[in-house]
């Protein structure tokens, strides 16, 4: 089972990947997730929806679906402009958790890279 925070982020980053291509609504999302094998409730969904709607990533609009009334989501250029950013931060993630594997993949010799560990003690203080 995948940590909250960590599984909320991968949700919201799905909603909004999938918002910028078309309208999207509820029911329809979780259908999307599940696809991608994520078991969303709706108690789980509409509160990512309407926070991110809340801080100006979605907008909202309600359309009638036979007799019944269906909220849809769109993003927003805030939206689009947060995917931007998440999709480089998600690219330089995925280098760095697969490196080895795509270097050795590609035929070139994988280079160390320099731990976190290391860059913090060459930053700090000497006594």
């Amino acid at each position: 089972m995948l940590d909250k925070d960590i599984f909320g982020g991968l949700v919201r980053l799905h909603v909004l990947y999938h918002a910028s291509h078309e309208e999207i609504f509820g029911l329809g999302m979780i259908e999307e997730l599940e696809h991608h094998g994520y078991k969303v409730s709706p108690g789980t969904l509409y509160p990512v929806l309407h926070g991110l709607e809340k801080n100006g990533l979605l907008a909202s609009r309600v359309e009638q679906v036979g007799k019944r009334n269906r909220r849809v989501y769109a993003i927003t250029a805030s939206g689009r402009k947060a995917l931007r950013v998440a999709k480089s931060r998600v690219w330089e993630l995925f280098r760095e958790f697969f490196e080895e594997e795509l270097e050795f993949g590609g035929g070139g010799a994988a280079r160390k890279r320099p731990s976190v560990a290391g860059a913090r003690s060459a930053k700090a203080p000497a006594k």
